[in-house]
């Protein structure tokens, strides 16, 4: 008989230590690997042996998993002009800030300009509609990207979100206080009446999101009926005039040369992307809109957009000169007063200040949309899930938010100009992340049902489009890519602070771990011990893996993942059974062996004896008060009987 071989000998190893491991659990994981703290034992790096369990849902966990789904149901209140209303502010609204701006480089082909940037989102409607099928979870596009890919890149995609939801804020609330002091002589600078109209929406977001979307309906309401009386008011003068001054504008705008009128088209193009700002907010609260609505929303957004800004602009050319049109920050202003008077200058006025207002809802409940995920996804504190006791508005989130948004104005000086320059590029990225996120979606997640489908050409030309956009507007003017730059990169460090929190507790430790001087000191050690404490109490935060298969090399994977994504030692691999199925005959062994690979953490192994659906995986999520969103699973096919969103879960694999 031949001597087993070496591959023989090793499996036999890894049956002998399994065999002597203890099935109720206890000991730890012998390694040869010394700690990398001098002062902490080797017990300390090291997590337990995992342990096998079944558990059996009581009736009352039961009940809870259905009113958490129940719930989620509850909170669709929005339907699809509601929903068009949070956005639309900031997309209507945009008018009183782009045009000026677009007039400025584009001259007398704005109207084209404008026209062309409105059309070309019918590139990305069909990657919002495909992404919101997938999965209609708020927080997107941030919630895209940590369901197709790694939380890292997830996070840099929040920090752009986060940047953008604050732009938009501060944007339209400096641009009503700019309108304001247009009209009236203040007693204070503008930028204390856009802090103002920050703290004034901020009591009005605390009402929570029904409330807050009736609000902007309202807004939007008399937004609409401002902009056609305007626009009936601008057709009767151009009658009346005639066309003499549009002919005078556009010979007075003339380019010299075919190459420079395409600049000019191109330029005006790159600003004119600025006036569909609030379109990107849809998808962050799309868990609030009502089935079926969605794509309705994102029509009834697009339609307006495109006829707004470049039908408004050909009137602006027909009825005021061109030079008053380019000296002035409030053209729309100007074009009321030209062709009605002084009755409908103030009220395009006060209808400026009341839309603006509206964006700067818009942005502070896109942006808790987005604080709370990241909250239920550790990255920010739980405190910021805390809500009102009868709104049910997160209250800490709002708060927090615009603090952060007062910050960032203030940091800029209070300078409309400079925000507006970091918004243009803020905008563009985060646009980016749709088409990214889709292709990364067909990629890596390639079996979830979702109902259009886009081609790769039109996601490709999409990408191109706004590399092509955002080196544009770069090379319009440099410095807005300094102020992009540095505020995107803080944001980034932030989360990937409070993402890293316990790694940056053990550099702490090992610092103190290395420097015998600190050791001598009763408050040193004092402190180090609470170190410890931290660090142990991090590390015992769980997270849970939904397994459908006892494929070693699926398992493996799933567990890198958490790994490599997730702050914890304390992972349960969780596998839903009937009696029809069983369990798959090679789980429990191959969770042996997952669990002396990974030694620095604890691998436990849950049988529930229960069908695999939305609510019997939220009363799992009660029974072991672990979030769902740090419960994952692999891609669901097309005979999937469920929605992803039902379960609240994260993606992780194909």
């Amino acid at each position: 008989m031949n001597p087993p071989s070496f591959a023989d000998a090793q499996f036999d190893i890894v049956l002998r230590r399994q065999r002597t491991r203890p099935r109720e659990g206890g000991g730890i994981k012998l390694t040869a690997i010394p700690s990398r703290f001098l002062n902490l034992s080797n017990q300390f790096e090291f997590a337990g042996w995992g342990t096998v369990s079944t558990i059996f849902l009581t009736r009352e966990e039961q009940l809870k998993g259905e009113e958490t789904l129940q719930k989620g149901q509850r909170g669709k209140v929005l339907g699809q002009f509601t929903a068009s209303a949070l956005a639309g502010n900031d997309v209507l609204g945009s008018v009183f800030y782009t045009l000026p701006a677009i007039v400025a480089v584009s001259g007398v082909y704005s109207p084209i300009s404008l026209f062309i940037a409105a059309v070309m989102l019918f590139l990305w409607r069909p990657i919002m509609e495909e992404l919101g099928s997938a999965l209609p979870i708020s927080g997107a596009p941030y919630t895209y990207l940590l369901n197709v890919t790694s939380k890292s890149l997830a996070l840099v995609g929040a920090a752009i979100l986060l940047l953008d939801f604050s732009s938009t804020a501060i944007v339209s609330a400096a641009t009503a206080a700019s309108y304001l002091a247009g009209e009236v002589t203040l007693p204070f600078p503008a930028f204390v009446v856009a802090i103002l109209v920050l703290i004034v929406f901020t009591a009005v977001s605390l009402s929570g999101m029904k409330e807050s979307a009736r609000v902007a309906f309202a807004v939007l309401s008399l937004h609409v009926v401002t902009m056609l009386v305007l626009w009936t008011a601008s057709a009767i003068s151009w009658g009346r005039h005639g066309s003499q001054l549009l002919k005078d504008n556009w010979a007075a705008g003339q380019a010299g040369s075919s190459a420079s009128i395409v600049h000019q088209i191109f330029n005006g193009i790159c600003i004119g992307m600025l006036g569909l700002t609030g379109f990107e907010c849809t998808p962050a609260y799309i868990a609030s809109v009502k089935l079926g609505r969605y794509p309705l929303v994102l029509r009834n957004l697009h339609l307006c957009a495109i006829f707004l800004s470049s039908v408004t602009m050909v009137f602006l050319l027909a009825n005021v000169p061109l030079d008053m049109i380019k000296g002035d920050a409030n053209v729309l202003r100007d074009l009321a007063e030209k062709v009605a008077g002084k009755w409908l200058r103030v009220w395009t006025v006060i209808d400026a200040i009341v839309v603006l207002c509206g964006g700067v809802l818009t942005g502070i409940l896109s942006a808790c949309e987005l604080i709370e995920r990241l909250a239920h996804d550790r990255v920010l504190p739980k405190s910021f899930l805390k809500t009102m006791p009868v709104t049910g508005s997160p209250y800490v989130a709002v708060l927090a938010f615009v603090a952060f948004s007062g910050a960032l104005y203030a940091s800029a000086g209070a300078s409309l100009s400079i925000v507006s320059k970091m918004f243009s590029l803020v905008w563009l990225s985060t646009m980016t992340l749709f088409p990214l996120a889709v292709l990364l979606l067909k990629f890596n997640r390639g079996r979830l049902p979702r109902q259009p489908k886009t081609g790769l050409t039109v996601v490709f030309v999409t990408l191109a489009i706004c590399a092509a956009v955002f080196a544009g507007n770069v090379a319009i003017d440099p410095t807005t890519l300094g102020y992009f730059a540095a505020y995107l990169v803080a944001i980034i460090i932030l989360f990937y602070a409070t993402q890293n929190k316990g790694r940056f507790v053990r550099l702490m430790y090992w610092a103190y771990d290395q420097n015998v001087i600190l050791h001598t000191w009763s408050w040193t050690r004092d402190w180090a011990e609470r170190l410890t404490e931290v660090m142990m109490r991090m590390r015992r935060q769980p997270v849970c893996v939904l397994c459908k298969t006892d494929e070693i090399n699926h398992l493996f994977q799933m567990v890198l993942y958490v790994r490599q994504n997730e702050e914890t030692s304390n992972l349960k691999l969780v596998h839903f059974y009937d009696d029809d199925e069983g369990i798959p005959s090679e789980m429990e062994a191959n969770w042996k062996i997952l669990d002396e690979a990974f030694p620095e953490m604890t691998v436990d192994l849950i049988f529930v004896k229960a069908p695999f659906n939305p609510t019997t995986v939220a009363a799992l999520a009660h029974r072991l008060d672990i979030p769902r969103s740090l419960m994952f699973m692999s891609c669901p096919g097309s005979d999937f009987p469920h929605s992803v969103a039902d379960f609240g879960t994260r993606i992780i694999s194909l």
